[in-house]
């Protein structure tokens, strides 16, 4: 009597997550704690650096001032995830891999592309020569080592934002012998509440920031910027913050992108083009009842982990749920000891309360230092990081707002 063969068992199914910025490494996060028991995944995670960047610690980085490092291969031991520290420079949807280093391939069966925006410095003509940006802890050191350098001098701020008003603050209180001059379309904190407007206006004031809004900057020399009118401003340090461009692999590997090279994806966060890959945090162009979501830390994350939760459905043969996500709050460091915290509607538009001075600073660090303890509590209790705010009438697609 002969024995029929042993089957193999089926071959792991590959989930490869491209960025571990604050919604690729919640996606990482949910995924490693949900499976780290099962054979029939195997999850990779590809990042630049080891260290993870607090982005929203970058503006207080560039003036000289220390942050904990905080390692993402650490956060990931005890799990069976992988990872592996590398660039990627190709995407091919078709053979289902990614080029890493422009030397070897990774294989994938389901992607989370997490691959988020930079400082959009192409578009002005000298900023990726001549400007200082906030994209990486060392961008961010370059800025505080020439700062450090400067026994007096002009900085100016190109983009009035909130990444340049924090900016700004940082460094007119760090180096109160430096003049900051913060120089954009838009008068800072638009979309604020008018009375937190004034408020942050007369703190910048009162740190000697000066401010010119309604300029635009049309080219960035080696010692000044010249605005779109043809005045040149003289200037020692150059640091932009104004737009934000994506990495174009997206689009050459043919998935379908928005105008700004955002991935596009279904109420799911899949592709519209490829549903085998996942779009989140500011990679991804993800429509709400009130348009399509920006790129926050508070919006990121839980992109993060619904994707991870839509791959494990999808996996067991369950349709993956929607995602509806509201806005809640805007905060706005003004220096160490001050900041703006704006409360708002799900649709981000500002409501009438809002916080100011010491209690809005304890309240803006605690949002910063949240994210990697969030982490932690994810990777033991992942149900934990499945909650936030839905936004109720504002998130239906069905009756935009």
């Amino acid at each position: 009597m002969s024995l029929l063969p042993t089957p193999d068992p089926p071959a792991p199914h590959r989930v490869l997550i491209l960025g571990a910025g604050y919604a690729g490494l919640a996606a990482a996060i949910q995924l490693a704690a949900r499976t780290k028991r099962r054979q029939d995944i195997h999850l990779t995670l590809v990042n630049a650096q080891e260290q993870f960047t607090e982005r929203l610690r970058l503006p207080m980085t560039a003036t000289g001032r220390q942050t904990a490092p905080l390692s993402i291969p650490g956060l990931l031991d005890g799990t069976a995830a992988r990872f592996v520290r590398g660039w990627v420079t190709a995407l091919n949807t078709e053979a289902r891999t990614v080029r890493i280093d422009d030397d070897h391939d990774l294989p994938y069966d389901t992607l989370v592309y997490a691959l988020g925006g930079v400082t959009d410095t192409v578009s002005v003509p000298g900023a990726e020569d001549h400007a200082y940006t906030l994209n990486t802890v060392q961008d961010a050191g370059l800025l505080a080592a020439r700062l450090a350098r400067l026994d007096r001098g002009t900085v100016v701020i190109g983009g009035s934002g909130l990444t340049g008003v924090e900016t700004a603050a940082e460094i007119a209180e760090r180096y109160p012998h430096l003049d900051v001059l913060l120089l954009g379309r838009r008068e800072p904190g638009a979309t604020l509440h008018p009375g937190a407007r004034t408020y942050l206006r007369t703190a910048l004031d009162r740190l000697g920031v000066r401010v010119r809004s309604g300029t635009e900057v049309a080219k960035v020399l080696p010692d000044a910027v010249e605005l779109s009118d043809g005045e040149h401003i003289a200037a020692d340090a150059v640091v932009w913050t104004s737009g934000v461009r994506m990495s174009p692999l997206a689009a050459a590997a043919g998935l379908t992108v928005d105008a700004h090279g955002r991935i596009v994806t279904d109420d799911a966060l899949r592709s519209v083009s490829h549903p085998e890959v996942y779009a989140v945090g500011d990679a991804a162009a993800i429509r709400q009842g009130y348009g399509v979501m920006h790129g926050t830390c508070q919006g990121g994350m839980p992109t993060g982990v619904h994707a991870a939760l839509s791959i494990l459905r999808a996996l067991s043969g369950r349709r993956p749920k929607p995602f509806r996500f509201g806005y809640y709050h805007t905060p706005v460091s003004l220096g160490r000891q001050d900041a703006v915290v704006q409360f708002t509607h799900p649709d981000d538009s500002p409501r009438r309360l809002y916080l100011t001075g010491r209690l809005a600073a304890r309240y803006k660090e605690a949002v910063t230092a949240a994210p990697w303890p969030t982490y932690g509590r994810m990777k033991k209790m992942p149900a934990s990081g499945a909650f936030w705010p839905h936004g109720g009438r504002f998130t239906r697609t069905r009756n935009p707002r």
